[in-house]
């Protein structure tokens, strides 16, 4: 494990302060000589810092792994160990063997590690500082998918194996001389027919299908949404785990076309990717393949390029593609111009579904976390972290009321303070892409709003009407 700097932008719209919760004043701050979540012994001069805000901040800093592992969690214990201690992650490490863990290290982030024994599931958090060794413990509420799921790679990758020695020698030895020079890495095809999913309806919301005024129709899918125009179709995939891997441009593009694309077609021909070398890193894969829901030979370009998630253009030839996106998918270098791919990144705008007063139902939540790693610009010390971190409710009932809560918690960790407002009102439809609220913060505000699609869900996305700012919609889940 090594040390090192996090940063993550904090913005918010707005910060009403209610009341304050000093920290300083708690005096819950301890020696121990034991941990009681791991039963590790302790170094002497061990505290443990159990007020009420830094065991949020330690929570926080969690999530930023287990919401990715798809867990949360439950109990957390902040140990400071003294740094005359000499207490290494080496020797964390080697302790925790002992006591019979099994440790398994975040590959993203080498300051953290999954915890096993028996059926109990942790993590760790490791980070000496000039003062103190921070070790922060906590207990997961479930298994890391990352530890109790086979990554899907690794299952395709056992399927292929099981060709012999002997018939793959013979396979490379029938590969022409030609064929070897093109060079050209073609994903392994998985011949499973999967036929694409028909009449597909979430259950529970009024809107499946949304026609727009360009000539693009979407219409929510199990496994993605599916937007159509003339002869011309785009898959916009839900996240899916495995397909976004730590890997170099081709192998992590190969990799999600065998997960996504490869199981619905076959006879795959000319495959090729790309990129392009800038900070917001786009990647393809494309080729011409036979679909085997409908036995049509088609021109597939699998894509992604920062949060849009995977996007699977499949046109009847390239020429359809060309003219529709305006640019040659097979001509895209290193070194090309980025803005050539605007056109396939505003696909993801067609991810929107009209809401109606029966979808609110239940309680939405939206989340925001920022942290900041400080070092003295002088002296390259440590600093300390600022977190900042809110949370904002709508309870919304089935005639129409609602209740609103902003909670928000901001400040240096050891010295934090916390704001909450609430509002109570009367929802209200104005057409099926806005609706208004009788009170919020003690007067009516309006909303554009709409749904997104994730798989098995819904995502309700909201905008301040009157005032949209940047015209960044908030998320919020349904839980």
């Amino acid at each position: 494990m090594k040390l090192c700097s996090v940063y993550k932008p904090f913005a918010l719209t707005f910060f009403i302060v209610l009341f304050g919760i000093n920290t300083n004043a708690q005096k819950k701050v301890v020696q121990v000589t034991q941990s009681a979540l791991t039963g590790l012994n302790l170094p002497a001069g061990t505290k443990q810092d159990s007020r009420f805000l830094t065991e949020i901040s330690a929570k926080t800093l969690f999530e930023l792994e287990t919401k990715k592992a798809g867990t949360t969690v439950s109990k957390v214990e902040v140990l400071m160990l003294p740094v005359a201690s000499g207490y290494s992650a080496d020797s964390l490490v080697a302790h925790l063997y002992n006591l019979g863990f099994t440790v398994s290290p975040v590959e993203t982030d080498d300051k953290y590690a999954w915890l096993q024994k028996d059926n109990r599931y942790l993590v760790v958090y490791y980070e000496p500082k000039k003062t103190e060794i921070d070790v922060y413990f906590g207990e997961l509420s479930a298994a890391p998918s990352t530890l109790s799921a086979p990554n899907p790679q690794q299952q395709t990758t056992t399927q292929q194996q099981t060709t012999t020695e002997q018939q793959t020698t013979t396979q490379q030895q029938t590969t022409t001389e030609q064929q070897v020079t093109t060079q050209q890495t073609i994903p392994d095809q998985q011949q499973t027919t999967i036929a694409p999913p028909t009449n597909f309806v979430n259950p529970g919301y009024s809107f499946t299908t949304t026609n727009f005024d360009d000539g693009w129709t979407s219409t929510v899918q199990e496994d993605w949404v599916e937007v159509t125009k003339g002869n011309i179709k785009v898959l916009l995939h839900y996240p899916k785990e495995g397909t976004i891997i730590p890997a170099d441009p081709e192998p992590h593009t190969n990799n999600a076309w065998n997960i996504l694309t490869a199981p619905r077609c076959s006879n795959l021909s000319n495959y090729r990717t790309a990129y392009i070398n800038t900070y917001n890193r786009p990647y393809l894969g494309m080729g011409m393949a036979t679909e085997n829901a409908t036995g049509n030979t088609v021109f597939i370009v699998l894509f992604r390029q920062g949060q849009t998630g995977w996007l699977e253009f499949i046109t009847p030839d390239k020429n359809t593609f060309m003219q529709q996106f305006g640019f040659d998918p097979e001509r895209i270098q290193w070194d090309s111009e980025t803005e050539l791919l605007s056109p396939l990144v505003k696909m993801t705008n067609y991810n929107k579904f009209a809401v109606a007063p029966s979808d609110f139902t239940g309680t939405w939540t939206s989340d925001f976390t920022g942290m900041q790693q400080l070092y003295h610009v002088y002296t390259g010390n440590y600093a300390g972290m600022h977190i900042n971190q809110s949370r904002q409710t709508f309870e919304f009932s089935s005639n129409g009321s609602y209740n609103w809560k902003l909670l928000v918690v901001n400040g240096m960790v050891g010295n934090m303070n916390a704001a909450q407002v609430k509002s109570t009102g009367q929802l209200q439809l104005l057409n099926n892409w806005q609706i208004s609220c009788t009170d919020i913060e003690g007067k009516p505000k309006k909303y554009h709003v709409f749904f997104s699609c994730i798989k098995g869900a819904r995502l309700l996305n909201l905008l301040d009407a009157d005032f949209p700012g940047s015209g960044m919609y908030t998320i919020f889940g349904r839980k």
